[in-house]
């Protein structure tokens, strides 16, 4: 039976030590579970099985995390050996087995197969199988629109069941459906095989259980079947160029030509797979390609493309001609990534035409899986800076080492901002997946951590010594609006010295950065950046549950007849007052503050009088009046108006 090799004493004094423990010894789920059991036996407090609880729950979520990262390297590993296979292709059947191993092996099926179209039958019939065990069913014949199988190839489309003869969606017939319970398969998954725009057969995956196959594997089988389609496109190109050097002696320049494209496509074929084991990234791919056809290629986000050349690009799968220029989408499924565009080369022949869209599918490779690490990094990230806000006891150690492998050094000053959308009322999930993504960018590229927490995005950035809050705060509203699309609101805290040594003030700062946020939208400048020292114990006054209002109504209440009057006739008494204030009160110092005769100030001073009342300047007056002043200064929206 597994044992995690902790006392009962160790895992009541220090139950993370047995989850990490599990961790490490690659435990089963169930044994996660063992702790929190002998804490209830040994009969523990309620505080101490919560933590038990919790460090449960944080470890299974790292094993889950593992265990899914280990699938994605694995995923990742058998594409490229696919790759590796086709850039020395000598045997069409031997890499076609060796994908419909990968696959049956990466899905976890009981059997993976592939069938091809026959032009001349009109149907399609099996061509490699592995985990097969019917002779009837290993030479099945399935005709258009027959079967499973039969559908996919008629409407280029994946379908996935996980009860076959079951399944309505499907036309079932005596020789497919026998040989099908024969294999004993329940569940099937099959995929297009695609050239261009034309089905030339389906990769399929099945298992003789139910069971349901979601959008990652299909999208994995999908890449297989690709590889596929390539290693089949690829034998087609050489069996042209044997049968030309075997019946055209006549035409030795044609065949030197068809050779020397052959050659070009096998080099950028090379060159490829050489950039995607390197880890190369999309504007490589480019450059590689320019070298290669001897062009100008660039990589287009996209947005930035002609919508009309990318969609009938994605659309067909080939390369298209817009003007003088060709487009290649880049796409993975229904969702377009980019494209790749060759200028000025109307003339291009087949060879390179296909190189070019050979390019787009590998920058649509790299692109998912530079997206896929970016998510599993930022997942990290995320889950760092949570633990600092709501687990101040953890040991600064382990946030030191978790944080080195992100770059990032929690032992020195950082600041803490929360940014939302300015807008409530027009906030789009788009908006919202915009801001985030610059957040993320901004943590990544910062040396920072960032996560989404009541409904803000949270960022932890480095704080230097010539660095200002509020300066940072201004910057990072407008960065994140620009990206977002919208105006962005943010509030910044005081530096935190040293996050790792004391967690706890991490989400002090949080909540001092949520504060200033909350002042902002009181003050009416939603899409402003600031900190919490522009404040000072006004954010008190402003972020209680009607801040704002009650702001606005004293107000107006304290000094709303001289905002009024102000208003209507044009004149200068808020103005006054101020400077009256500022200058102790001092008729003769204002004036010389405001540039006028004495006999003015003391003109508009009657003035307010006779507005605010005989008894405006007491102590206690004159103190609700100052403040009302400082919170009309801060924003003119709080006050006018009486009425």
């Amino acid at each position: 039976m597994f044992s995690d090799g902790l006392s009962s004493d160790d895992h009541c004094e220090n139950p993370s030590a047995a989850y990490l423990a599990l961790l490490a010894d690659g435990a089963p789920a169930e044994a996660y579970e063992r702790p929190v059991l002998r804490a209830r036996a040994d009969g523990e407090p309620p505080a101490r099985l919560a933590a038990v609880e919790h460090a449960k729950h944080l470890a299974l979520r790292v094993r889950a995390e593992l265990e899914d990262r280990r699938r994605r390297e694995a995923e990742l590993s058998a594409l490229i050996a696919t790759a590796h296979d086709l850039a020395g292709l000598r045997d069409v059947d031997a890499v076609l087995r060796a994908i419909v191993r990968r696959a049956r092996s990466l899905l976890g099926t009981d059997a993976a197969y592939l069938t091809l179209h026959d032009a001349v039958a009109g149907d399609t019939y099996m061509r490699v199988t592995d985990g097969s065990v019917s002779a009837r069913f290993q030479e099945l014949r399935l005709g258009m629109g027959e079967g499973l199988g039969g559908l996919v190839a008629q409407t280029a489309r994946p379908y996935a069941t996980d009860g076959y003869l079951d399944d309505p969606r499907f036309r079932h017939t005596t020789v497919i459906d026998s040989g099908v319970r024969d294999e004993g398969l329940v569940a099937i998954l099959g995929v297009p095989l695609q050239l261009g725009s034309g089905v030339i057969g389906v990769l399929f995956a099945a298992d003789r259980r139910s069971r349901v196959f979601d959008r990652q594997q299909i999208a994995l089988l999908a890449s297989f079947a690709a590889h596929a389609a390539i290693a089949i496109d690829t034998a087609n190109l050489l069996a042209e160029t044997r049968s030309a050097l075997a019946g055209l002696e006549a035409a030795n320049a044609i065949i030197r030509d068809r050779s020397a494209a052959v050659e070009r496509a096998a080099d950028i074929h090379d060159r490829l797979t050489e950039l995607v084991l390197r880890g190369g990234g999309v504007h490589d791919v480019a450059a590689t390609v320019a070298e290669v056809i001897d062009g100008r290629v660039e990589f287009l986000e996209p947005d930035d493309g002609p919508a009309s050349a990318v969609e009938r690009s994605r659309a067909e799968g080939r390369a298209v001609l817009e003007g003088d220029h060709w487009i290649a989408a880049v796409s993975a499924g229904d969702e377009l990534l980019g494209a790749l565009r060759l200028r000025d080369r109307p003339g291009l022949d087949p060879v390179d035409r296909r190189t070019l869209e050979r390019a787009a599918m590998v920058t649509s490779l790299l692109q998912l899986a530079r997206r896929s690490a970016d998510e599993a990094e930022q997942r990290v990230r995320g889950e760092l800076l949570d633990e600092l806000l709501d687990a101040s006891e953890r040991a600064p150690r382990l946030l030191r080492e978790r944080a080195v492998r992100l770059h990032a050094d929690l032992d020195t000053p950082h600041l803490v901002l929360a940014a939302r959308i300015a807008d409530e009322r027009a906030d789009a999930p788009a908006d919202r997946q915009r801001l985030w993504s610059a957040v993320s960018h901004l943590a990544a590229t910062g040396h920072g951590l960032a996560v989404t927490r009541d409904g803000s995005a949270v960022l932890l950035l480095p704080h230097g010594p010539c660095d200002s809050p509020t300066t940072t705060a201004r910057n990072t509203a407008r960065r994140l609006g620009a990206a977002a699309h919208a105006p962005v609101t943010v509030g910044a805290s005081t530096p935190v010295p040293a996050p790792a040594a004391r967690p706890a003030d991490v989400a002090t700062a949080y909540a001092e950065a949520r504060r200033c946020l909350d002042v902002l939208h009181a003050l009416g400048r939603g899409g402003e950046g600031a900190a919490a020292d522009d404040f000072g114990f006004l954010g008190l006054l402003l972020t209680g549950p009607r801040g704002g209002s009650h702001a606005g109504e004293f107000v107006t209440r304290t000094i709303g007849p001289v905002v009024d009057y102000d208003a209507r006739r044009g004149t200068a008494l808020i103005a006054t007052l101020d400077a009256y204030f500022a200058s102790g009160m001092s008729p003769v110092r204002t004036k010389d503050a405001l540039h006028v005769h004495v006999n003015t100030v003391a003109q508009r001073l009657d003035r307010v009088g006779r507005l605010l009342g005989a008894d405006w300047q007491s102590p206690a007056r004159t103190l609700e009046i100052q403040l009302a002043l400082r919170l009309h200064g801060l924003s003119p929206a709080l006050g006018g108006g009486s009425g």
